[in-house]
């Protein structure tokens, strides 16, 4: 798992986007879609359609890093909302 600090924001992105996105698209994701600076220090979780992938974006001061990780098995819980996004604590994630 990542070692988030304590005082970093989790953002999970409602919905699925295309996961074909990488840095920069999620990024932009971010920017427009959110309403939010991908380079503030917060991470945002984003879940692809069928829900056993998932990208994390996180700037921590030095640089951007992309995490992904998929399920063998299952599907990630995800918030069903309607809102474009969801605050966690680092613990919840």
């Amino acid at each position: 798992m990542i070692p988030v600090p304590s005082g970093v924001r989790v953002w999970i992105a409602t919905g699925h986007i295309d996961m074909r996105r990488g840095m920069n698209g999620l990024s932009l994701l971010v920017q427009e879609g959110l309403k939010r600076d991908p380079f503030a220090g917060d991470l945002y979780v984003f879940r692809g359609r069928r829900g056993d992938l998932i990208k994390c974006l996180w700037h921590d001061g030095l640089g951007l890093s992309l995490y992904a990780k998929r399920l063998e098995r299952g599907r990630f819980v995800w918030p069903a909302t309607a809102g474009e996004s969801v605050a966690i604590t680092p613990a919840q994630l």
